[in-house]
């Protein structure tokens, strides 16, 4: 069965039976992910246009999805900069 908790210092652990999955700085890691999805985008279009009809409109397609995947990057490090943390309520404080 998967759990997932978070604990104090920001690192995500997801508990898979006996094993842990731990990230840590997931904001890096987004971003790589998202880094590597569109690097997947642009390869996939890049081979599309060597084609015509149906296949080069995909790629055109998938060409679209990256650059405005591309757009996603700087929310990324926008988010990690500017990071809200929830206050505990002043009942639990006193």
């Amino acid at each position: 069965m998967k759990q997932m908790r978070q604990d104090q210092s920001s690192d995500l652990i997801f508990i898979f039976g006996h094993d842990e999955l731990i990230i840590h700085r997931r904001y890096e890691v987004l971003s790589i992910i998202n880094d590597l999805m569109l690097a997947m985008w642009f390869a996939i279009g890049s081979v599309c246009f060597f084609y015509t009809g149906e296949i080069l409109t995909i790629g055109v397609w998938l060409f679209l999805i990256g650059s405005i995947q591309l757009m996603i990057r700087p929310i990324i490090r926008l988010a990690r900069s500017i990071h809200l943390k929830r206050l505990p309520d002043s009942s639990d404080s006193y």
